[in-house]
């Protein structure tokens, strides 16, 4: 109880009220904006939150990460563009229901069901902190070294298609992490005789790189577009009751979404593809499915805002992000010296619990603003593609060149960003390399701390739970590979067909 009382003065100050509004309507008008995203943002704005208290930068962090998806749903239903990547299905149903004049209608149910989302989310967070608090003690070096594997393996397993390069960017992540001075004994790895890679290649300027930069490019070279949204008439009330109707879907959507976010390496697309299939195959009207059903609407949007809540579990719980924003965020944790793991339960249990209110009141602020304010917000829909490539760029060498006042840092920045836009034109995933360098450290620091305990290999699986994240591992990868085996007789069958 003392616990939550100090949880509660912690977010009531005026300072994280602030952040977690201007988070909150800045990520829903981010969102908004086809093309940018809310990993551009977070990316731009990380450097800037270094100077803030870890409460203050975590929540502006937050109500960005929490409300974009909100935001991103608005260009998927009425001019058929997703705002944001997680966004794409929602194009599905939203957009034909939009078509046929009913796009407050889709809008006010897409708001219903992510608020469903994120709220059914983080009560989940809250009721398994007690769980979290008791198992977080057991795990050691080992232990974390283990979940760091499995979610390296998870990353590469649910990349279907594209392993082999999940693979060997997410090797590129952990080899970028080991440049510089190594952090025991201080010697120089993969410096090559240049100074300026002794501090090694900072985890901000490789975001900026890969997320903003390439963004930027891609806004820059691309043709340039500024769409024209549709007038709205209606209340945006109806989807708040419309939703009681679509409770079954919209209760599995958001447990669908809890276990995909806490899964490393997962995320909203699968939750969203698994949640839509669902309510696709149990619906009464599955032909209504891609043209206007309210069914797969709520499946989608409420399956994809469950996942931010979901994905603070491994992050706080063990320290280990899930995917690329979560990975942002532990840098601010770190730049602070506050270590998310097992410790942080136990020794700030105040403000976990503030950061677990922070986000049920981002979802309460991000709905009433949304009810009466989505008018303005259509606005930014007609923003210039290239002008807003040009500030994305400009605020994206800002933010880098304020972390160490280095030009080589935006030199650096300006050579992932190229890289980022590369895989980006190739379809290739662009999170292996970030969550590669996230996990690559806490890999290698975990294991050399518990290398002092171990005699043998099998030493490493010498406790319970040690022992069931091995087998976790050794169950992903056999059906990974049986299935991978099972795709490749398929092929050889037609080829001899």
């Amino acid at each position: 109880m003392e616990a939550l009382l100090s949880g509660f003065e912690l977010i009531a100050r005026i300072d994280v009220i602030l952040a977690l509004l201007v988070g909150s309507i800045g990520g829903v008008a981010i969102g908004a904006i086809p093309g940018v995203g809310p990993a551009v943002a977070i990316a731009i704005l990380l450097p800037a939150t270094f100077a803030f208290e870890p409460i203050v930068g975590l929540t502006l962090l937050l109500g960005i990460y929490g409300s974009s998806m909100y935001g991103g749903a608005i260009p998927a239903i009425l001019i058929n563009t997703p705002g944001t990547a997680a966004n794409a299905l929602t194009t599905y149903d939203g957009y034909p229901m939009a078509q046929s004049g009913q796009a407050h209608r889709a809008l006010s149910l897409a708001y219903s069901a992510s608020f469903f989302g994120g709220v059914f989310s983080i009560l989940c967070l809250i009721l398994m902190t007690p769980v979290l608090a008791a198992v977080a003690p057991l795990f050691g070096s080992r232990e974390i070294f283990l979940a760091a594997v499995l979610g390296i393996v998870l990353v590469i397993v649910t990349h279907r298609g594209q392993a082999a390069i999940a693979t060997f960017l997410i090797c590129v992540g952990i080899w970028l992490n080991t440049i510089g001075l190594e952090p025991i004994q201080y010697t120089q790895r993969f410096t090559f005789g240049q100074s300026w890679l002794s501090s090694g290649i900072n985890l901000i300027v490789v975001v900026l790189g890969l997320f903003a930069i390439s963004q930027a490019y891609v806004l820059l070279i691309d043709k340039d577009d500024a769409p024209e949204p549709p007038k709205l008439s209606g209340s945006m009330f109806h989807g708040l009751t419309e939703l009681f109707r679509h409770k079954r879907i919209a209760l599995f959507s958001s447990g669908s979404g809890v276990i995909m976010g806490i899964i490393p390496g997962v995320g909203e697309f699968l939750a969203q593809f698994f949640s839509y299939s669902y309510a696709a195959s149990t619906s009464k009207s599955p032909e209504k499915f891609g043209s206007g059903s309210p069914e797969g609407l709520v499946a989608s949007e409420a399956a994809n805002n469950a996942v931010p809540g979901a994905a603070m579990i491994p992050l706080l719980a063990l320290g280990i992000p899930g995917e690329a924003l979560t990975a942002m965020m532990l840098s601010v944790f770190y730049v602070h010296n506050v270590v998310p793991g097992p410790q942080l339960f136990e020794n700030q249990p105040e403000f976990v619990i503030a950061l677990y209110l922070g986000l049920l009141i981002l979802n309460i602020l991000v709905l009433i603003f949304l009810t009466f304010a989505t008018g303005g917000i259509l606005q930014v829909i007609r923003i210039p593609t290239r002008f807003l490539g040009v500030i994305v760029l400009t605020l994206s060498f800002v933010g880098v060149y304020s972390l160490r006042n280095s030009a080589t840092d935006c030199a650096l920045a300006a050579g992932f960003g190229i890289f980022g836009y590369i895989l980006k034109r190739l379809n290739y995933p662009v999170v292996p390399i970030i969550l590669g360098m996230v996990l690559g450290g806490i890999m290698e620091t975990r294991l050399r701390t518990s290398m002092a305990n171990v005699e043998t290999p099998l030493d490493f699986i010498n406790r319970p739970v040690a022992a069931i994240i091995f087998a976790l591992i050794v169950f992903v990868l056999f059906f990974h590979l049986r299935s991978l085996l099972k795709g490749w007789r398929k092929k050889s069958g037609a080829r001899n067909a």
